[in-house]
């Protein structure tokens, strides 16, 4: 994998190293993870700490792969229109190719959002039951308001983030930069799903009177996450690396590089490189291009045309395609259609 992303390459390529390029497509040995025991052992690539790590926590490894898929693909829901889709690749265990060496926004969002999924991931298993060395968050304390109490399965987000920390940051132990960058966007993944928990209530009552709400605490969707990493990526702070002696030699830091700009907190995605345009295919960062891609022709962003396609232009051709339509409601109870075949007019970067 590639030499700098040591959080997500023990996530990815130990667990489940088989994706197809262009699209995410978990190969077999991912989708056996949940029906045959793991053999920590035999799982390449891991250091001591996720060898211990895997052996103590073995029943939950499943969740950890799952909430990596989950990351990869929400990454891909949020660049689909952008030079950059996050794109997957597969010949390499690499996953992603050479694109994340460099220390770009690109490779924020990815630590970010797969830490995040791994997070998620095993907090919603432990909240279904499916592991038995955790479960739901007991420790709220009093009454969430008046008319309410305590009730249901409230998700122990804090133990599902001490497994994607334990085990993302296992490797981001190094006194150099891009381990300080990585380490500081696995926890601004983590720390996301702790800002956006809330309230469920569940009514209870005579005749639906809601005389008391059931409340207990809940992740939300992890759309709303991506989204939220997204925004995150957009503002993400440009730093700089400084060098200092220590006694164990010398540490690299991060501070950021323009002061007129706030400081980034914990919530707040940072990187020091700049990246690449993705216009053209470059193996050497990892860049496919984006010929051949399809591109949104009345939009000014940067899914339309002028802008995916890199000012090559655009070629338009018609596609013909067969959809359900004068959908008609039977009494009492189905629907009956026809098949129309409609003509679109499908644009792609030259």
């Amino acid at each position: 994998f590639a030499k700098h992303m040591l959080g997500l390459s023990s996530l990815t390529e130990s667990l489940f190293p088989c994706f197809s390029s262009r699209s995410l497509a978990i190969g077999h040995q991912y989708s056996s993870l949940g029906t045959q025991p793991i053999l920590c052992g035999s799982i390449p690539g891991l250091v001591p700490k996720q060898l211990r790590f895997c052996r103590n926590y073995v029943e939950i490894m499943p969740s950890v792969a799952e909430g990596v898929k989950i990351g990869i693909q929400e990454c891909q829901h949020q660049f689909r229109g952008r030079r950059w889709n996050c794109t997957t690749v597969n010949d390499s265990l690499a996953i992603f190719g050479p694109v994340l060496d460099k220390a770009t926004r690109e490779s924020a969002f990815v630590h970010a959002i797969a830490s995040a999924g791994v997070a998620f991931a095993v907090t919603r298993s432990c909240a279904e039951g499916s592991a038995t060395i955790c479960g739901c968050d007991t420790r709220h304390k009093g009454s969430p308001g008046e008319g309410w109490k305590w009730g249901g399965c409230s998700e122990d987000v804090e133990f599902g983030s001490m497994v994607s920390r334990e085990f993302a940051d296992a490797r981001e132990n190094r006194p150099d930069a891009r381990s300080a960058m990585n380490r500081h966007n696995n926890e601004a993944g983590r720390t996301s799903i702790i800002e956006l928990m809330h309230l469920k209530c569940k009514c209870h009552g005579l005749s639906g009177s809601c005389e008391v709400k059931t409340c207990w605490w809940s992740q939300p969707d992890f759309r709303v996450i991506g989204d939220y990493l997204k925004d995150k990526y957009d503002s993400a702070s440009e730093m700089v690396v400084e060098k200092h002696r220590e006694s164990r030699g010398w540490v690299e830091t991060l501070r950021p590089k323009y002061n007129f700009f706030k400081a980034p907190t914990e919530k707040d995605l940072v990187y020091y490189e700049n990246s690449p345009n993705f216009c053209e295919p470059n193996p050497e960062t990892g860049s496919f291009g984006t010929r051949d891609r399809i591109c949104n022709v009345t939009s000014h962003g940067i899914d339309g045309c002028d802008l995916l396609c890199c000012g090559r232009g655009h070629n338009t051709r018609t596609e013909k395609r067969k959809e359900k339509c004068h959908c008609i409601f039977h009494w009492c109870c189905y629907v009956r259609c026809q098949e129309c075949i409609r003509v679109y007019d499908v644009h792609t970067c030259k």
